[in-house]
C-alpha cells in the first residue's frame, strides 16, 4: 500500500509561482512512475507532468512546457511540481499519482487503472 499527500496548493495572481508536493509513504516508489494530474469540473483528468523514479525521464503536456518542472527526492520519497508564469486556465485540483508502467504512458492514460494510488488533491486556483 502507499499512501500519497499532497501540498502547496493555493490561491495566486497569473504571472505568480507555486510548488506542489507530494510525500509518499507506506511503501518503495522503485520503478514506478509518479505523475501530477488535475481536474476540472466537467472535464476529462488530464496528466500534467510524470517522472520515472527509477531513471528520472520526464513528460510535460504542451501547455505546461517551459513554465512547470518535476522533480523527485527518492531519500524523502516526496515528488515537486515548480510551477512558474501561471496562467487561470492552470486552475484545477491537483492530484499525484503512482502507476508501475512507463513514463508517457502514465500522462497520456489518466483514467484510473487497478493498481494506481492516487492522493486526495490540493487546489490550485489562478486569478487573472
Amino acid at each position: 500500500q502507499v499512501q500519497l499527500v499532497e501540498s502547496g496548493g493555493g490561491l495566486v495572481q497569473a504571472g505568480g509561482s507555486l510548488r506542489l508536493s507530494c510525500a509518499a509513504s507506506g511503501s518503495t516508489l522503485a520503478n514506478h512512475t509518479i505523475g501530477w494530474f488535475r481536474l476540472v469540473p466537467g472535464k476529462e483528468r488530464e496528466g500534467v507532468s510524470c517522472i520515472s523514479s527509477s531513471d528520472g525521464r520526464t513528460y510535460y503536456i504542451d501547455s505546461v512546457k517551459g513554465r512547470f518542472t518535476i522533480s523527485r527526492d527518492n531519500a524523502k520519497n516526496t515528488v515537486y511540481l515548480q510551477m512558474n508564469s501561471l496562467k487561470p486556465e492552470d486552475t484545477a485540483e491537483y492530484y499525484c499519482g503512482v502507476r508501475a508502467s512507463p513514463v508517457q504512458e502514465m500522462c497520456t492514460t489518466p483514467r484510473m487503472r487497478p493498481g494506481d494510488y492516487w492522493g486526495l488533491g490540493t487546489q490550485v486556483t489562478v486569478s487573472s
